[in-house]
């Protein structure tokens, strides 16, 4: 299991007591419950941005009493959320990338492309713009770079001049019309790979949605930060995108920052990091198996092994 692999990437890091663990995306709570089972003298702190997801944790966890501690936040404010319950380091941060399960499943949310929802695909529908709004008001260029950038769709421009035209008729409001709509503007051969024809599209919308990319870029370097010396970090994304970016915060703070030719590397250009996966570790066949949506799934780790330099 994918989640055994980050528990034990994390272990050294959460068996001394008093450690504190930040579950980044707690969802339904799965990944928190495994944390608090398997580490008994850790503290944990859970964020997500969904009040749905936080109550049905909440009693999901509420056994643990109050070595659980669940925050309506989005993780990129982790550190503002340490600094309010006056914990000054983390031993060890996880994130999981994946949309919940119960987004997807969840039809009136508008994440799923297998049924007519509202487009909505808000993680946290007290705020923002809906996927509808996006598609309806949203240039065809910025439409064109959306589906390219963050679906890697090579059909975009087909799709995108179909939504132009069908939305001066009538704007968008459910899922089933897109679907309906990506699956005629589509060449034979585009439909015949990959699954869904719209997955790449709905994909190329939740992430605009919910702005997960540029989240991202700030939450991963604010979790290396705010880890102790010895502190651990596990991150599974489902998205070439979302992996490169962990790659590049993990590989920049595992190289020296010195100048080239020095002969002695004083410690402030030492590395901070320790990478503890080679590349990116892939699900198993028998994981994929058994559950499709760990199929794109990339595990990285790294390990805090000095503070910054000054």
């Amino acid at each position: 299991m994918m989640l055994q692999r980050c528990l034990d990437l994390l272990a050294p890091a959460l068996e001394r007591p008093g450690a504190v663990v930040v579950d980044c995306t707690l969802g339904l709570g799965g990944h928190s419950e495994a944390l608090l089972t398997r580490f008994p003298e850790a503290r944990l702190v859970a964020l997500d941005r969904d009040k749905e997801a936080l109550r049905l944790s909440g009693e999901r966890l509420a056994s643990f009493g109050e070595r659980a501690t669940l925050v309506h936040a989005v993780y990129d404010e982790l550190p503002e959320v340490l600094q309010r319950l006056r914990i000054p380091r983390a031993q060890g941060v996880l994130f999981d990338l994946g949309v919940s399960s119960m987004q997807l499943d969840e039809a009136d949310r508008g994440f799923a492309y297998a049924q007519d929802a509202p487009l909505d695909m808000r993680m946290d529908q007290t705020t923002g713009i809906s996927a509808a709004e996006v598609l309806n008001t949203y240039p065809a260029g910025e439409l064109v770079r959306i589906l390219r950038a963050y679906g890697e769709e090579k059909q975009a421009k087909r799709i995108v001049s179909a939504i132009v035209r069908e939305r001066e008729k009538e704007p968008f409001s459910n899922s089933a019309r897109l679907v309906e709509l990506i699956r005629d503007a589509l060449p034979q051969a585009a439909k015949r790979t990959g699954g869904n024809p719209a997955k790449r599209t709905f994909q190329a919308l939740r992430i605009e949605v919910n702005g997960e990319l540029s989240v991202l870029e700030r939450a991963i370097p604010a979790a290396v930060k705010a880890l102790d010396v010895g502190g651990r970090i596990a991150v599974l994304s489902y998205h070439s995108l979302e992996d490169r970016l962990v790659k590049q915060v993990f590989a920049a703070g595992a190289a020296s920052t010195a100048p080239p030719g020095l002969p002695v590397v004083p410690e402030r250009y030492q590395p901070r990091l320790k990478l503890l996966t080679r590349g990116a570790e892939l699900p198993t066949e028998e994981e994929v198996a058994e559950n499709r949506r760990a199929a794109p799934a990339r595990l990285r780790g790294a390990e805090r092994i000095r503070e910054d330099a000054e």
